[in-house]
């Protein structure tokens, strides 16, 4: 029976994989009281700022004005933070989906327990509260440039709290849908907050939107890659490739991780008995031949991304905070760490996507499916079989690459040239997310140039296990078809199988 995490205490603030972290936000899950040691800390937090204050010393949002405006005094929190997040509501576009957007709130709250940020433990509980009653904002999803913070997308959290804007909300089919925050909070009988400064700078200060998207994104790529590996295997079997390519001993005299475990999965996809047909030749193609060199890059690549980015949730990433005494103002709302892991994640998807590509050109070519009718068509002349197929993958990866550009290369400095350096973090994950969905249509794509080509080498159908579901999914092409849905009912197979065997620590 699956159990419904409960984050709690000094233990619960850091999580130790990024499964276990992604599990703790879901939709069942939820944040457990603050412990006595998580109330020592945030008050001690507190108490910080206030001996700073009662010594008159400058502190960034409470004496001071925000950004650039620092230079001028100020006096009331409680004006400062509706001012702050007023402000910013500035954000624009579609909403993020709900399961980022919850994300998102539980990785703020996640962050002010720890002791650093001088949050009141009273208004963090009632924002656990409102989380744990499954209150989920409407983020949308461009407007900031991850430089302090994702500072737009989190004020519309803090707007919608506070009975502005959007929230998701599940109706009688358990569909998300918008509806008015206003009506979400009263729906759960919950009044609109008020936010005080320093609740509104620590909840805006942080990396959690690009972060959020950046981890869902960073667990669709390594679904992905563990998804070409499977039909890498499958086209091994169909076409009677040779398996020396993915042997162990191959990985050893490299030595790179990726290489060893990808090759260890393709090879457990292969018949005991497998042979190498001797029609085929010594040396497949670099898109069989190479596909523990490619795929074991992209795996290592997004594990050290993963690695930065669970580092990130585990941290805080606030503007000014405290630490031993005293109040310190720097910059760990910079979201560059994110932005380069997210980076990262788009590039190695891209390589899988791209891999997979190639591999359904090298099933629907004669040159190289042994033979086969172009295009894998039955009726050549009167069909065109997988043309269509092949023709839009080709425009999925060139879409894709436009996508995974790098956004951290179209930095613009900006807010009075006090933000001169920003790492577009936020925009860079957005692009990434757009961009997996397309590699999941390259991975159904390629899945239907499996599935046709079993019926083309004459391989018995199977009707159980994922083989035969995807039959099902994808018969015999008799004639023509319409293959739009085929190809997207593919994807998700696949993207099931995967999740799955990973689940299960494949």
């Amino acid at each position: 029976m699956t159990q419904t995490p409960t984050t709690t205490g000094r233990a619960g603030t850091d999580l130790p994989s990024l499964e276990v972290l992604v599990e703790s936000a879901a939709w069942t899950a939820k944040l457990g009281p603050l412990s006595d040691a998580d109330v020592a800390r945030m008050r001690e937090s507190g108490a910080t700022v206030d001996r700073y204050l009662a010594d008159g010393k400058p502190v960034y949002g409470l004496t001071q004005g925000f950004g650039p405006l620092v230079t001028y005094s100020a006096t009331s929190e409680m004006e400062q933070g509706s001012s702050l997040i007023s402000h910013l509501g500035t954000a624009q576009g579609r909403p993020l989906a709900p399961e980022a957007s919850r994300l998102v709130f539980w990785l703020r709250l996640n962050s002010m327990r720890k002791g650093f940020s001088a949050v009141s433990p009273d208004f963090w509980q009632r924002l656990a509260d409102l989380w744990n009653a499954g209150f989920t904002p409407a983020i949308p999803r461009d407007g900031t440039v991850s430089a302090s913070g994702d500072l737009q997308p989190l004020a519309h959290v803090a707007l919608a709290c506070a009975g502005h804007g959007e929230a998701w909300v599940r109706d009688e089919r358990g569909e998300w849908v918008l509806r008015p925050a206003t009506q979400a909070l009263a729906e759960l009988g919950a009044e609109p907050l008020v936010w005080p400064v320093r609740e509104a700078l620590a909840f805006v200060n942080g990396t959690g939107v690009g972060l959020a998207v950046a981890l869902l994104n960073q667990r669709s790529a390594l679904r992905l890659v563990r998804a070409v590996a499977v039909l890498t295997a499958r086209l091994t079997v169909l076409l009677g490739g040779n398996a020396e390519h993915y042997d162990e001993g191959v990985g050893q005299a490299r030595g790179q991780v990726g290489q060893l475990r990808v090759a260890r999965w393709i090879r457990r996809e292969l018949p005991a008995d497998h042979q190498r047909d001797e029609r085929r030749p010594l040396q497949e193609p670099y898109s069989l031949r190479c596909a523990p060199q490619v795929l074991g890059a992209a795996l290592d690549q997004l594990t050290m991304a993963g690695e930065i980015l669970l580092r990130e949730a585990n941290g805080c990433t606030d503007n000014p905070l405290t630490y031993e005494g005293r109040v310190l103002h720097a910059g760990n709302f910079h979201a560059m760490p994110v932005g380069l892991a997210s980076e990262q994640t788009g590039l190695a998807m891209h390589t899988a996507a791209y891999l997979a590509e190639r591999q359904l050109a090298l099933v629907v070519s004669p040159t190289t499916n042994g033979d086969l009718p172009i295009m894998l068509t039955p009726r050549a002349g009167r069909g065109c079989g997988l043309a269509g197929v092949q023709i839009s993958a080709t425009s999925f990866i060139s879409r894709i690459r436009q996508l995974v550009t790098p956004a951290s290369l179209t930095t613009l400095p900006t807010n009075g040239w006090n933000q001169d350096h920003v790492p577009m973090a936020l925009n860079g994950a957005n692009g990434v997310a757009e961009a997996l969905e397309l590699g999941w249509h390259a991975v159904g794509s390629l899945a239907l140039g499996a599935a046709q080509l079993a019926v083309m080498t004459g391989h018995t159908p199977e009707t159980a296990g994922l083989w035969g579901e995807l039959a099902a999914v994808s018969p015999a092409l008799e004639a023509d078809r319409p293959m739009a849905a085929e190809v997207r009912a593919a994807a998700d197979l696949f993207r099931d199988h995967a999740d799955a065997l990973l689940a299960a620590g494949d």
